[in-house]
């Protein structure tokens, strides 16, 4: 399997950080571009497998953002051919116009700041689509049971706090802002399912570069 690249496109120090972070530790290959006038020059420079773009710096229009959305809408794989997958991070100060916009168009999308295992399910699941992953990564299950809970919470020491501290930046939220009931959950896979089936279906506007 070749190994996976990950374009960034984000100008926030903090979300570099937080999604080095995350995408790090899995060994994947990064590529921050902090500056949105050179985004289309790295995307067409490498055979990238994702593509994360924070949207305040595009707005919702502009030939990056346009490009990108392209990109996404079309399928994964068509015709032995392979096209990056698209992941938008939408801050708080542009959720009330960007978030009703993507959800119309079902377009792959995490707020910031994001939730630390659904930030990397989403790209687990987009990096599935092109079959650059084989697996899911499931590192955690949102809903804990009761005896875990208790003997997570009884828990104290160095260790422990060190674990905790690692996490806690300004782009993660924290750990009760996400503990979902396995209903939730079911519900959550569910949606995901036809959200990706539903992009199948798209007709495909470009190839990957």
């Amino acid at each position: 399997m070749e190994k996976i690249g990950i374009l960034i496109i984000e100008n926030d120090e903090a979300s570099q950080s937080a999604l080095r972070q995350v995408l790090d530790s899995e060994g994947w290959q990064l590529r921050i571009v902090p500056e949105v006038g050179h985004a289309l020059a790295e995307l067409s420079s490498g055979a990238w497998s994702l593509v994360i773009l924070n949207i305040s710096m595009t707005g919702l229009g502009g030939a990056v953002y346009l490009t990108l959305k392209e990109l996404a809408l079309a399928p994964a794989m068509e015709d032995g051919k392979v096209r990056a997958r698209v992941l938008f991070l939408v801050p708080e100060s542009s959720a009330f116009e960007a978030q009703p916009a993507l959800e119309k168009e079902r377009l792959p999308y995490v707020l910031k700041p994001f939730q630390f295992h659904d930030l990397l399910e989403k790209v687990s699941d987009l990096l599935m689509e092109t079959d650059s992953l084989a697996t899911p990564i499931r590192r955690v299950r949102f809903d804990a049971s009761a005896a875990d809970r208790k003997r997570d919470e009884g828990r104290a020491g160095h260790q422990s706090d060190v674990r905790q501290n690692r996490r806690e930046t300004s782009m993660f939220a924290k750990r009760e802002e996400y503990v979902m009931t396995e209903e939730e959950i079911a519900d959550y896979e569910k949606s995901e399912k036809l959200d990706q089936e539903q992009r199948k279906k798209k007709k495909p506007l470009f190839d990957r570069y």
